[in-house]
């Protein structure tokens, strides 16, 4: 089992399961916590399991909620604010060694 960590405040973060080519991963959210703006080389999947979020995606904005997913590209910038509390479920293409 994968310990649970908290990359920003309000934020924890779980590996679920991870090989070289794929990564899934747990991020539950307080409300009002942010996923703050960056970009990485990999592509990622992101999943609504609970919750509702603000997502930034290049010059995009979306609010999405239970059931809703995003493909975030390679190299784009992107952040989410977390309207109410939930989980998210990210896959990561390929493997985000630097979670590990």
């Amino acid at each position: 089992m994968f310990p649970i960590v908290s990359p920003d405040p309000g934020v924890t973060r779980q590996v679920l399961a991870d090989d070289p080519a794929l990564m899934l991963v747990a991020f539950r959210f307080d409300e009002g916590a942010e996923g703050r703006l960056h970009s990485h080389p990999h592509v990622q999947s992101t999943f609504v399991q609970s919750g509702r979020f603000l997502f930034f995606l290049g010059d995009a904005t979306h609010e999405i909620g239970p059931g809703d997913s995003l493909m975030i590209p390679s190299g784009v910038t992107h952040g989410c604010r977390c309207l109410e509390p939930g989980t998210l479920i990210d896959s990561f293409a390929p493997r985000r060694d630097d979670f590990l």
